[in-house]
């Protein structure tokens, strides 16, 4: 791990206990708690969420937290995100394979609880990713220092929170510009990483399938392509220029990160055309499904809401479960039956999640069609979540840039055996088609299986027919893709009285009852 040159090394137990808050020259109180710390620029500094040196004398009309000036633009810790570890060991351990970083999030809009809640969700990507989070800064701001995100003050002061906690990477709690990345590096001289390259980094480790692996390279070279630089004499090298750097490169000549640039448009051609071709095979099951007429439901929703588990309880399909986010990449088709023995297709999708990199959305678009072309759409949210509303609003935005916005939409409310009933009933209120269950202890499975029986689609055309017994594959697919109202054995074959698709009500056709 690079240190800068100004570092100073200390003993384990000494950055231990200066983290702590235990050294005398050190005025910070630990992680878990919002005590200034004097900085130079704008008369600011770092405090906590409170409303200055007056909150301990409880005022009497107390209307909301409010700040001065100085307090509004200072950075703020965020209690509760620290993972480091306090047995020593272990710490030496997870220091040889973990990324040691320090969030910083800009707080431009909405209440301190939702940036709060903005850094903590940053926290356990951070951790998802493989890192070590030792703390947590917020600042407020109309809007992003357009050079070093936070400002150049405060970059120093973040700067001055890096030397102390012996961390190696920032990650920045929005999507940086290269510009932005470039400055911010050179004043705290440690790696700066953004949300959008987290996301894509965890992407990235938990995709399996050949296609999701194309998905995820296409969605970072977009990502890398603007964001390219080289170091020192290499960005002005030239290649070609003499006719002896071969094809595409002779002529005036190119830089090193011209070619880098090139090569990298190149080989997102490639992958848009290996996308497109993997895509022919999910396109002709699907429209396999629609011949057959197989009502098709899609589960989506915030990541780690606990959709694969509403998939296994639905389906018993055995499919990863985790507790972490963004566990399913590779979407899972499975079949299923209704309660009333009507054949459905149920589709596990990717997770969303706030501010998702377009670069996803756009890359995992032939994935997201198992959406936006479903009969029905299982909108699961996590109870147990504080602010269900924002996860729904997050999953809705996504919806409506695949163009799933207009299909028919259960919102299932899972983890309710851990939620707050408080929560619950204002969830309920607002969402008048919704549904509490627990995929752990398998609460209102039951009632969602018999809801979504209701909301399929049913077969539009209504038949009466003598099937003859030679022809009993006929007879199953009503069963499997009909819905029966009457049936009866008689001598001349399976008498049906059946709702059916237009496909298999023309395949019966011959046999339809004549009536007098």
């Amino acid at each position: 791990m690079r240190r800068p040159a100004d570092y100073v090394e200390q003993d384990d137990m000494t950055s231990r206990s200066h983290r702590a808050g235990n050294d005398d020259t050190d005025t910070t109180q630990g992680f878990d708690q919002a005590d200034a710390i004097d900085a130079d620029d704008d008369g600011a500094s770092f405090d906590g969420f409170g409303s200055g040196d007056d909150v301990g004398t409880g005022p009497v009309d107390w209307d909301g937290d409010q700040f001065d000036r100085a307090d509004r633009s200072a950075l703020r810790r965020i209690a509760g995100l620290s993972t480091e570890l306090t047995d020593v060991t272990e710490v030496e351990y997870r220091q040889l394979r973990l990324e040691r970083v320090v969030l910083v999030g800009v707080w431009t809009e909405g209440t301190a609880a939702d940036a709060e809640y903005s850094l903590k969700e940053l926290a356990a990507l951070a951790e998802t990713a493989g890192s070590e989070v030792l703390d947590g800064l917020i600042q407020r701001r109309d809007k992003p220092d357009p050079a070093t995100y936070i400002g150049s003050g405060k970059a120093k002061e973040l700067r001055d929170v890096v030397l102390a906690t012996g961390a190696d990477t920032v990650v920045c709690d929005g999507e940086l510009t290269p510009g932005q990345l470039i400055q911010l590096e050179d004043v705290v001289k440690v790696k700066v990483v953004d949300r959008t390259a987290l996301i894509l980094d965890i992407f990235a480790q938990h995709a399996k399938s050949r296609e999701g692996k194309a998905q995820v390279s296409l969605a970072q070279m977009q990502y890398m392509l603007p964001r390219l630089r080289g170091w020192g004499a290499s960005l002005s090298r030239q290649m070609g220029g003499g006719g002896g750097g071969g094809m595409a490169t002779r002529g005036p000549g190119e830089t090193k990160i011209e070619t880098d640039r090139r090569r990298i448009r190149e080989k997102m051609a490639k992958m848009r055309r290996e996308i497109a071709d993997m895509k022919k095979g999910r396109d002709t099951k699907r429209q396999e499904r629609r011949r057959n007429a197989i009502p098709s439901v899609a589960i989506a929703g915030y990541t780690n809401a606990g959709k694969s588990s509403i998939l296994n309880r639905l389906t018993g399909a055995g499919v990863l479960v985790e507790n972490a986010l963004f566990a399913t990449l590779d979407p899972t088709v499975r079949r299923s039956e209704t309660p009333s023995g009507r054949v459905y297709t149920l589709a596990d999708t990717v997770g969303f999640v706030r501010h998702l990199p377009h670069q996803l959305v756009e890359a995992f678009r032939s994935t997201l069609e198992e959406v936006s072309d479903a009969d029905l759409i299982l909108h699961v949210v996590d109870g147990s979540d504080p602010t269900p509303e924002a996860q729904l609003a997050a999953v809705r935005e996504v919806f409506s840039e695949v163009e799933a916005h207009k299909v028919r939409e259960i919102v299932v409310v899972n983890k309710a055996d851990a939620a707050d009933p408080e929560v619950l009933a204002r969830l309920l209120r607002k969402e008048k088609h919704a549904i509490v269950v627990s995929a752990r202890t398998g609460q209102g499975i039951d009632e969602l299986l018999a809801l979504i029986d209701d909301e399929l689609p049913r077969p539009d055309i209504e038949i009466e027919v003598v099937v003859p017994y030679d022809r009993g594959e006929l007879v199953a697919k009503v069963h499997g893709t009909g819905e029966l109202l009457a049936t009866e054995h008689r001598e001349e074959g399976t008498w049906l009285h059946a709702r059916v698709g237009r496909q298999l009500a023309a395949e019966l056709e011959r046999f339809v009852v004549v009536k007098n």
